[in-house]
Protein backbone atom coordinates (compact mmCIF):
# COMPACT_ATOMS: atom_id res chain seq x y z
CA UNK A 1 0.00 0.00 0.00
CA UNK A 2 2.18 3.03 1.14
CA UNK A 3 5.96 2.12 0.98
CA UNK A 4 7.12 5.54 1.40
CA UNK A 5 8.34 5.93 5.06
CA UNK A 6 9.98 9.09 6.54
CA UNK A 7 11.09 10.53 9.25
CA UNK A 8 11.31 14.51 10.14
CA UNK A 9 13.52 15.68 12.41
CA UNK A 10 14.71 18.97 11.20
CA UNK A 11 15.31 20.64 7.74
CA UNK A 12 18.16 17.99 6.92
CA UNK A 13 15.65 15.80 6.52
CA UNK A 14 13.66 17.61 3.93
CA UNK A 15 16.13 17.14 0.83
CA UNK A 16 15.00 13.37 0.91
CA UNK A 17 11.60 14.23 0.65
CA UNK A 18 11.44 17.00 -1.43
CA UNK A 19 13.57 14.64 -4.05
CA UNK A 20 10.88 12.15 -3.85
CA UNK A 21 7.92 14.69 -4.50
CA UNK A 22 9.85 16.83 -7.23
CA UNK A 23 9.83 13.68 -9.47
CA UNK A 24 5.77 14.07 -9.78
CA UNK A 25 6.11 17.39 -10.70
CA UNK A 26 8.49 17.28 -13.59
CA UNK A 27 6.47 18.84 -16.07
CA UNK A 28 5.26 16.93 -18.96
CA UNK A 29 6.39 18.67 -22.29
CA UNK A 30 5.10 15.71 -24.32
CA UNK A 31 1.92 16.86 -26.06
CA UNK A 32 3.29 20.33 -26.82
CA UNK A 33 4.10 20.20 -30.35
CA UNK A 34 0.20 18.31 -31.09
CA UNK A 35 -1.21 20.92 -29.30
CA UNK A 36 0.31 23.73 -30.63
CA UNK A 37 -1.15 21.94 -33.99
CA UNK A 38 -4.66 21.92 -32.73
CA UNK A 39 -4.08 25.70 -31.86
CA UNK A 40 -2.79 27.07 -35.09
CA UNK A 41 -5.86 24.70 -37.31
CA UNK A 42 -8.59 26.43 -34.62
CA UNK A 43 -6.91 29.60 -35.07
CA UNK A 44 -6.93 29.40 -38.53
CA UNK A 45 -10.45 27.43 -39.24
CA UNK A 46 -12.21 28.06 -36.81
CA UNK A 47 -15.56 26.01 -36.13
CA UNK A 48 -14.47 23.65 -39.02
CA UNK A 49 -11.79 23.20 -36.74
CA UNK A 50 -13.82 22.47 -34.13
CA UNK A 51 -16.19 20.18 -35.82
CA UNK A 52 -13.27 18.23 -37.32
CA UNK A 53 -11.78 17.06 -33.82
CA UNK A 54 -15.19 16.75 -32.02
CA UNK A 55 -15.82 13.71 -34.92
CA UNK A 56 -12.52 12.40 -34.48
CA UNK A 57 -12.44 12.28 -30.63
CA UNK A 58 -16.19 12.79 -29.10
CA UNK A 59 -19.36 12.56 -31.35
CA UNK A 60 -18.75 10.65 -34.77
CA UNK A 61 -22.31 12.37 -36.29
CA UNK A 62 -21.08 15.62 -35.07
CA UNK A 63 -22.61 18.69 -36.74
CA UNK A 64 -22.41 22.50 -37.45
CA UNK A 65 -25.94 22.81 -35.82
CA UNK A 66 -25.00 20.71 -32.60
CA UNK A 67 -22.09 23.02 -31.42
CA UNK A 68 -24.19 25.83 -29.50
CA UNK A 69 -26.56 24.47 -26.87
CA UNK A 70 -30.07 25.98 -27.50
CA UNK A 71 -32.78 26.70 -25.15
CA UNK A 72 -35.10 23.47 -25.78
CA UNK A 73 -31.83 21.00 -24.58
CA UNK A 74 -31.25 23.19 -21.39
CA UNK A 75 -34.94 23.12 -20.44
CA UNK A 76 -35.23 19.34 -21.34
CA UNK A 77 -31.97 18.87 -19.08
CA UNK A 78 -33.57 20.50 -15.91
CA UNK A 79 -36.75 18.46 -16.73
CA UNK A 80 -34.31 15.41 -16.66
CA UNK A 81 -32.52 15.73 -12.84
CA UNK A 82 -34.65 15.09 -10.15
CA UNK A 83 -35.78 17.73 -8.22
CA UNK A 84 -34.08 16.81 -4.87
CA UNK A 85 -30.89 17.14 -7.01
CA UNK A 86 -31.70 20.71 -8.40
CA UNK A 87 -31.97 21.51 -4.87
CA UNK A 88 -28.48 20.52 -3.25
CA UNK A 89 -26.83 22.02 -6.38
CA UNK A 90 -28.99 25.17 -5.56
CA UNK A 91 -27.79 25.36 -1.52
CA UNK A 92 -24.24 24.50 -2.80
CA UNK A 93 -24.50 27.75 -5.52
CA UNK A 94 -25.78 29.60 -2.50
CA UNK A 95 -23.07 29.40 0.21
CA UNK A 96 -20.35 29.30 -2.92
CA UNK A 97 -21.51 32.95 -3.76
CA UNK A 98 -21.91 34.31 0.08
CA UNK A 99 -18.29 33.03 0.16
CA UNK A 100 -17.07 34.83 -2.63
CA UNK A 101 -19.37 38.15 -2.19
CA UNK A 102 -17.24 38.85 0.92
CA UNK A 103 -14.05 38.66 -1.52
CA UNK A 104 -15.52 41.64 -3.71
CA UNK A 105 -13.25 44.33 -4.22
CA UNK A 106 -13.92 48.41 -3.87
CA UNK A 107 -12.05 50.68 -6.02
CA UNK A 108 -10.30 53.14 -3.68
CA UNK A 109 -9.06 57.01 -4.09
CA UNK A 110 -6.82 58.73 -1.71
CA UNK A 111 -6.46 62.97 -1.72
CA UNK A 112 -3.12 64.13 -0.26
CA UNK A 113 -2.70 68.06 1.01
CA UNK A 114 -0.99 69.03 -2.02
CA UNK A 115 -4.01 67.92 -4.23
CA UNK A 116 -2.49 64.72 -5.57
CA UNK A 117 -5.02 62.24 -6.03
CA UNK A 118 -3.68 58.13 -6.20
CA UNK A 119 -5.87 54.90 -6.49
CA UNK A 120 -6.65 51.99 -8.07
CA UNK A 121 -10.07 50.51 -10.25
CA UNK A 122 -10.96 47.39 -9.91
CA UNK A 123 -12.76 46.60 -13.23
CA UNK A 124 -14.13 42.90 -13.69
CA UNK A 125 -12.74 41.92 -17.41
CA UNK A 126 -15.64 41.92 -20.32
CA UNK A 127 -15.55 38.25 -20.94
CA UNK A 128 -14.82 34.84 -19.37
CA UNK A 129 -14.81 31.32 -20.70
CA UNK A 130 -15.21 28.31 -18.18
CA UNK A 131 -14.24 24.94 -19.62
CA UNK A 132 -15.88 21.69 -17.57
CA UNK A 133 -14.10 18.39 -18.49
CA UNK A 134 -16.66 15.68 -19.90
CA UNK A 135 -15.92 12.95 -16.68
CA UNK A 136 -15.78 9.72 -17.58
CA UNK A 137 -17.44 10.02 -21.20
CA UNK A 138 -20.15 12.35 -20.17
CA UNK A 139 -21.25 10.30 -16.94
CA UNK A 140 -19.60 11.54 -14.40
CA UNK A 141 -20.80 15.28 -14.58
CA UNK A 142 -18.29 17.67 -12.59
CA UNK A 143 -20.89 19.83 -11.26
CA UNK A 144 -18.13 21.32 -8.52
CA UNK A 145 -15.86 22.93 -11.33
CA UNK A 146 -18.87 25.00 -12.95
CA UNK A 147 -19.60 25.94 -9.49
CA UNK A 148 -16.47 26.46 -8.54
CA UNK A 149 -15.25 28.57 -11.93
CA UNK A 150 -18.96 30.47 -12.84
CA UNK A 151 -19.83 32.07 -9.69
CA UNK A 152 -16.48 33.84 -9.08
CA UNK A 153 -16.75 35.19 -12.26
CA UNK A 154 -20.27 36.41 -11.57
CA UNK A 155 -19.42 37.90 -8.09
CA UNK A 156 -16.62 39.67 -9.87
CA UNK A 157 -19.57 41.18 -12.49
CA UNK A 158 -18.09 39.53 -16.04
CA UNK A 159 -20.50 40.65 -17.98
CA UNK A 160 -20.34 37.66 -20.70
CA UNK A 161 -19.64 33.77 -19.43
CA UNK A 162 -18.84 31.12 -21.87
CA UNK A 163 -19.12 27.66 -21.29
CA UNK A 164 -17.48 25.01 -22.81
CA UNK A 165 -17.48 21.38 -22.45
CA UNK A 166 -17.26 17.86 -24.41
CA UNK A 167 -20.16 15.98 -26.18
CA UNK A 168 -21.07 12.67 -25.16
CA UNK A 169 -20.58 10.25 -28.16
CA UNK A 170 -24.55 10.73 -29.01
CA UNK A 171 -23.51 14.67 -29.00
CA UNK A 172 -25.60 15.78 -26.20
CA UNK A 173 -24.01 17.14 -22.88
CA UNK A 174 -25.05 15.75 -19.40
CA UNK A 175 -28.00 17.22 -18.10
CA UNK A 176 -26.51 17.77 -14.74
CA UNK A 177 -24.07 20.33 -16.85
CA UNK A 178 -26.94 21.73 -18.42
CA UNK A 179 -28.87 21.70 -14.92
CA UNK A 180 -26.62 24.02 -13.18
CA UNK A 181 -25.70 26.03 -16.11
CA UNK A 182 -29.68 26.82 -15.95
CA UNK A 183 -29.25 27.30 -12.36
CA UNK A 184 -26.28 29.84 -12.40
CA UNK A 185 -28.44 31.80 -15.40
CA UNK A 186 -25.72 30.82 -18.05
CA UNK A 187 -26.86 30.41 -21.50
CA UNK A 188 -24.04 30.69 -23.90
CA UNK A 189 -22.61 26.94 -23.84
CA UNK A 190 -21.08 25.19 -26.39
CA UNK A 191 -19.90 21.53 -27.32
CA UNK A 192 -16.58 21.42 -27.56
CA UNK A 193 -13.99 19.61 -25.49
CA UNK A 194 -9.80 19.20 -24.75
CA UNK A 195 -7.27 21.65 -26.70
CA UNK A 196 -9.76 22.70 -29.10
CA UNK A 197 -12.04 24.18 -27.12
CA UNK A 198 -9.21 25.90 -25.34
CA UNK A 199 -8.33 27.34 -28.74
CA UNK A 200 -11.61 28.51 -29.23
CA UNK A 201 -11.81 30.64 -25.96
CA UNK A 202 -8.68 31.55 -26.74
CA UNK A 203 -9.00 33.25 -30.20
CA UNK A 204 -12.43 32.71 -31.04
CA UNK A 205 -14.27 31.18 -33.86
CA UNK A 206 -17.41 32.03 -36.03
CA UNK A 207 -19.44 30.76 -33.01
CA UNK A 208 -17.07 31.15 -30.07
CA UNK A 209 -16.33 34.18 -28.85
CA UNK A 210 -12.99 35.04 -28.00
CA UNK A 211 -12.15 35.51 -23.84
CA UNK A 212 -10.00 37.43 -22.25
CA UNK A 213 -9.54 34.90 -19.17
CA UNK A 214 -10.13 31.02 -19.12
CA UNK A 215 -10.49 29.09 -16.03
CA UNK A 216 -11.42 25.69 -15.20
CA UNK A 217 -9.85 22.24 -15.04
CA UNK A 218 -8.80 19.71 -18.23
CA UNK A 219 -5.95 16.71 -18.71
CA UNK A 220 -2.66 17.18 -20.17
CA UNK A 221 -4.13 18.92 -23.21
CA UNK A 222 -6.27 21.29 -21.48
CA UNK A 223 -3.75 22.10 -19.50
CA UNK A 224 -1.26 22.39 -22.24
CA UNK A 225 -2.88 24.54 -24.26
CA UNK A 226 -3.91 26.94 -21.25
CA UNK A 227 0.14 27.30 -20.51
CA UNK A 228 0.41 27.78 -24.63
CA UNK A 229 -2.09 30.41 -24.48
CA UNK A 230 -1.60 32.06 -21.19
CA UNK A 231 -0.34 36.32 -22.31
CA UNK A 232 -3.00 36.21 -25.18
CA UNK A 233 -5.01 35.51 -22.65
CA UNK A 234 -5.55 35.20 -18.70
CA UNK A 235 -5.64 31.67 -16.94
CA UNK A 236 -6.24 30.78 -13.62
CA UNK A 237 -3.91 28.76 -13.30
CA UNK A 238 -1.25 25.73 -14.33
CA UNK A 239 -2.47 22.82 -11.91
CA UNK A 240 -1.29 19.25 -11.11
CA UNK A 241 -2.44 16.42 -9.83
CA UNK A 242 -4.94 16.54 -6.65
CA UNK A 243 -2.98 16.26 -2.97
CA UNK A 244 -3.61 16.22 0.64
CA UNK A 245 -1.44 16.53 3.38
CA UNK A 246 -2.78 15.53 6.97
CA UNK A 247 -1.14 16.53 9.88
CA UNK A 248 -2.73 14.12 12.93
CA UNK A 249 -2.20 13.24 16.60
CA UNK A 250 -3.75 10.29 18.21
CA UNK A 251 -7.46 12.39 19.03
CA UNK A 252 -7.69 11.01 15.33
CA UNK A 253 -9.46 8.01 13.87
CA UNK A 254 -7.41 5.79 11.83
CA UNK A 255 -10.51 5.12 9.84
CA UNK A 256 -11.02 9.16 9.17
CA UNK A 257 -7.87 9.67 7.99
CA UNK A 258 -7.64 6.20 5.90
CA UNK A 259 -10.77 7.51 3.93
CA UNK A 260 -9.26 11.15 3.25
CA UNK A 261 -6.29 9.53 1.73
CA UNK A 262 -8.54 7.71 -0.59
CA UNK A 263 -10.93 10.65 -1.15
CA UNK A 264 -7.65 12.23 -2.84
CA UNK A 265 -6.07 9.00 -4.33
CA UNK A 266 -8.95 8.38 -6.04
CA UNK A 267 -8.62 11.36 -8.24
CA UNK A 268 -5.61 10.12 -10.02
CA UNK A 269 -2.93 8.02 -10.03
CA UNK A 270 -0.36 10.89 -9.59
CA UNK A 271 -2.96 12.33 -6.47
CA UNK A 272 -0.23 12.65 -3.63
CA UNK A 273 -1.53 11.70 -0.02
CA UNK A 274 0.47 12.43 2.33
CA UNK A 275 0.07 11.89 6.23
CA UNK A 276 2.15 13.57 9.33
CA UNK A 277 1.85 12.78 12.42
CA UNK A 278 4.03 12.14 16.01
CA UNK A 279 2.40 8.50 16.32
CA UNK A 280 3.84 5.52 15.07
CA UNK A 281 0.85 3.52 16.28
CA UNK A 282 -1.46 5.82 14.57
CA UNK A 283 0.50 5.31 10.66
CA UNK A 284 0.06 1.50 11.69
CA UNK A 285 -3.53 1.76 12.49
CA UNK A 286 -4.27 3.98 9.01
CA UNK A 287 -2.02 1.60 6.83
CA UNK A 288 -4.32 -1.56 8.31
CA UNK A 289 -7.63 1.29 7.64
CA UNK A 290 -6.56 1.81 4.11
CA UNK A 291 -5.95 -2.27 3.41
CA UNK A 292 -9.82 -2.21 4.55
CA UNK A 293 -11.25 0.40 3.11
CA UNK A 294 -9.74 0.35 -0.31
CA UNK A 295 -10.52 -2.96 -2.08
CA UNK A 296 -14.31 -1.95 -1.83
CA UNK A 297 -14.00 1.68 -3.71
CA UNK A 298 -14.99 1.10 -7.19
CA UNK A 299 -11.56 3.40 -8.32
CA UNK A 300 -9.68 1.18 -6.42
CA UNK A 301 -6.83 0.77 -8.99
CA UNK A 302 -6.56 4.21 -9.40
CA UNK A 303 -6.57 4.59 -5.51
CA UNK A 304 -3.72 2.19 -5.52
CA UNK A 305 -1.12 3.35 -7.56
CA UNK A 306 -1.64 6.38 -5.99
CA UNK A 307 -1.32 5.44 -2.51
CA UNK A 308 1.50 2.70 -3.96
CA UNK A 309 3.48 5.49 -5.47
CA UNK A 310 2.89 9.02 -3.87
CA UNK A 311 1.48 8.26 -0.57
CA UNK A 312 3.57 8.85 2.66
CA UNK A 313 4.11 8.70 6.01
CA UNK A 314 5.84 10.87 7.58
CA UNK A 315 7.05 10.68 11.50
CA UNK A 316 7.91 13.59 13.10
CA UNK A 317 9.08 14.63 17.01
CA UNK A 318 5.80 16.48 17.63
CA UNK A 319 3.05 18.83 16.35
CA UNK A 320 5.57 21.69 15.66
CA UNK A 321 8.01 19.93 13.74
CA UNK A 322 4.48 18.55 11.41
CA UNK A 323 3.70 21.76 10.99
CA UNK A 324 7.59 23.00 9.81
CA UNK A 325 7.54 19.60 7.08
CA UNK A 326 3.43 20.64 5.88
CA UNK A 327 4.97 23.81 5.23
CA UNK A 328 7.53 22.95 2.96
CA UNK A 329 5.43 20.56 1.63
CA UNK A 330 2.87 23.40 0.97
CA UNK A 331 -0.04 21.28 0.14
CA UNK A 332 -3.09 22.15 -1.96
CA UNK A 333 -5.31 20.70 0.48
CA UNK A 334 -4.05 20.56 4.32
CA UNK A 335 -6.09 18.85 7.15
CA UNK A 336 -5.37 19.98 10.77
CA UNK A 337 -6.67 16.37 12.58
CA UNK A 338 -5.32 17.84 16.05
CA UNK A 339 -6.99 17.71 19.54
CA UNK A 340 -6.59 21.66 19.25
CA UNK A 341 -6.72 22.92 15.60
CA UNK A 342 -7.03 26.15 16.52
CA UNK A 343 -4.39 26.78 19.04
CA UNK A 344 -1.55 25.82 15.90
CA UNK A 345 -3.14 27.45 12.34
CA UNK A 346 -1.13 30.46 13.26
CA UNK A 347 1.92 28.50 12.46
CA UNK A 348 0.69 27.18 8.82
CA UNK A 349 1.98 29.02 5.98
CA UNK A 350 1.59 27.22 2.98
CA UNK A 351 -1.71 25.65 2.33
CA UNK A 352 -3.67 25.93 -0.41
CA UNK A 353 -6.91 25.20 1.56
CA UNK A 354 -7.14 24.06 5.79
CA UNK A 355 -9.35 22.04 7.15
CA UNK A 356 -9.76 22.22 10.37
CA UNK A 357 -10.53 19.40 13.14
CA UNK A 358 -11.60 15.64 13.15
CA UNK A 359 -15.51 16.03 11.17
CA UNK A 360 -13.94 18.55 8.35
CA UNK A 361 -12.97 16.25 5.31
CA UNK A 362 -11.57 17.71 2.28
CA UNK A 363 -14.66 16.55 0.46
CA UNK A 364 -16.82 19.21 2.48
CA UNK A 365 -14.51 22.19 0.21
CA UNK A 366 -14.80 20.72 -2.42
CA UNK A 367 -18.71 20.64 -3.00
CA UNK A 368 -20.25 22.71 -0.43
CA UNK A 369 -18.74 24.30 2.27
CA UNK A 370 -18.16 27.60 0.19
CA UNK A 371 -14.68 28.46 -0.60
CA UNK A 372 -13.29 27.66 -3.71
CA UNK A 373 -11.66 24.22 -4.55
CA UNK A 374 -9.63 25.29 -7.51
CA UNK A 375 -6.74 25.19 -5.29
CA UNK A 376 -2.35 25.67 -5.84
CA UNK A 377 -0.84 22.32 -6.41
CA UNK A 378 2.79 21.07 -6.85
CA UNK A 379 3.69 23.01 -3.68
CA UNK A 380 2.98 26.73 -5.58
CA UNK A 381 0.61 27.71 -2.41
CA UNK A 382 4.04 28.91 -1.32
CA UNK A 383 3.55 31.82 -3.50
CA UNK A 384 -0.26 31.34 -4.99
CA UNK A 385 -3.90 31.39 -3.92
CA UNK A 386 -6.96 29.87 -4.61
CA UNK A 387 -8.82 30.60 -7.50
CA UNK A 388 -11.13 33.87 -6.26
CA UNK A 389 -13.13 36.77 -7.50
CA UNK A 390 -9.32 38.31 -8.11
CA UNK A 391 -9.02 35.71 -10.99
CA UNK A 392 -11.78 37.82 -12.61
CA UNK A 393 -10.72 41.84 -11.71
CA UNK A 394 -8.41 43.84 -13.59
CA UNK A 395 -6.70 46.47 -11.58
CA UNK A 396 -5.65 50.11 -13.01
CA UNK A 397 -3.60 52.57 -10.83
CA UNK A 398 -5.18 56.06 -10.89
CA UNK A 399 -2.43 58.91 -10.97
CA UNK A 400 -3.57 62.88 -10.28
CA UNK A 401 -0.76 64.92 -10.04
CA UNK A 402 -1.11 69.16 -10.49
CA UNK A 403 1.66 71.98 -11.68
CA UNK A 404 2.65 72.45 -8.16
CA UNK A 405 3.54 68.72 -7.77
CA UNK A 406 5.47 68.93 -10.87
CA UNK A 407 7.49 72.14 -9.37
CA UNK A 408 8.11 70.58 -6.34
CA UNK A 409 9.06 67.27 -7.37
CA UNK A 410 9.78 67.38 -10.91
CA UNK A 411 13.63 67.64 -10.82
CA UNK A 412 13.91 64.62 -9.08
CA UNK A 413 11.89 62.78 -11.53
CA UNK A 414 14.19 63.89 -14.53
CA UNK A 415 17.18 63.08 -12.63
CA UNK A 416 15.86 59.03 -12.57
CA UNK A 417 14.93 59.69 -15.86
CA UNK A 418 18.27 60.15 -17.00
CA UNK A 419 20.30 57.72 -14.38
CA UNK A 420 18.43 55.71 -16.83
CA UNK A 421 19.36 57.44 -20.18
CA UNK A 422 15.75 58.28 -21.22
CA UNK A 423 16.26 62.14 -21.58
CA UNK A 424 12.55 62.11 -23.25
CA UNK A 425 11.07 61.23 -20.21
CA UNK A 426 12.96 64.07 -18.37
CA UNK A 427 12.35 66.61 -20.90
CA UNK A 428 8.60 65.52 -20.44
CA UNK A 429 8.33 66.64 -17.07
CA UNK A 430 10.50 69.46 -17.52
CA UNK A 431 8.27 71.39 -20.29
CA UNK A 432 5.80 71.58 -17.66
CA UNK A 433 8.17 73.65 -15.24
CA UNK A 434 6.90 76.90 -13.96
CA UNK A 435 9.11 79.68 -15.52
Amino acid sequence: MIKNHFQFKDKGDWAKIKAWLQKRARPDYSVDQQVREILDKVEDKGDAALIEYTRKFDSPEFGPEDLKVDDKEIENAVAEVPENDLTIIREAADRIRAFHEKQKQKSWYDLAEDGTILGQIYTPVERAGLYVPGGMGGETPLVSSLLMNAIPAQVAGVKEIVLVSPPRKDGSLNPYILATAHILGLNKIYKAGSAWAIAALAFGTQSVPAVDVIAGPGNIYVTTAKRLVAGLVGIDMIAGPSEITILADDSARPDFLAADLLSQAEHDPLAACILVTPSQELIAKVASALEEQLPALPRNEIAGTSLKDWGAFILVDDISKGLEVVNLIAPEHFELCIAEPWSVLGQVKNAGAIFMGHFCPEPVGDYFAGPNHVLPTMSTARFSSALSVDTFYKKSSVIYTNQDYIQQHGSKIARLARLEGLEAHARSVEKRFKG
